[in-house]
């Protein structure tokens, strides 16, 4: 069974790096050809697409957040990292981390973490 879980601080203060990851058990990140999407909802929004990591190490990033968002991996401990940095109370939101075959999956991931609200707030 696959399961993702974000992890990471629940506050930031505007103009840091927001720093989550997300641990994957039972799939290899490396295997695919997979992708790891982070997607995030704002209250009274929808689902919106941050960026993708693939199986094979690529990325992707939404346009908009590009300039401020950065990928990562660990293989060794199958876990996923995205950071944004500059943050301010736009960034406040529920992260997901989403698994699918396809990269850019919204709300039709596979599987889906239960996600973890970061607020942006002094």
């Amino acid at each position: 069974q696959v399961q993702l879980q974000e992890s990471g601080p629940s506050l930031v203060k505007p103009s840091e790096t927001l720093s989550l990851t997300c641990t994957v058990s039972g799939r290899s990140i490396t295997s695919g050809p997979y992708y790891y999407n982070w997607i995030r909802q704002s209250s009274g929004k929808e689902l919106e697409f941050v960026g993708a990591m693939g199986w094979n190490g690529n990325d992707y990033y939404s346009p908009p957040l590009k300039r401020r968002t950065s990928l990562s991996r660990d293989t060794t401990k199958n876990q996923l990292t995205l950071q944004l940095s500059d943050v301010t109370s736009e960034d406040t939101a529920v992260y997901y981390c989403g698994g699918s075959p396809m990269a850019g999956a919204t709300g039709n991931n596979e599987y889906r973490g239960r996600g973890i609200q970061v607020t942006v707030s002094s």
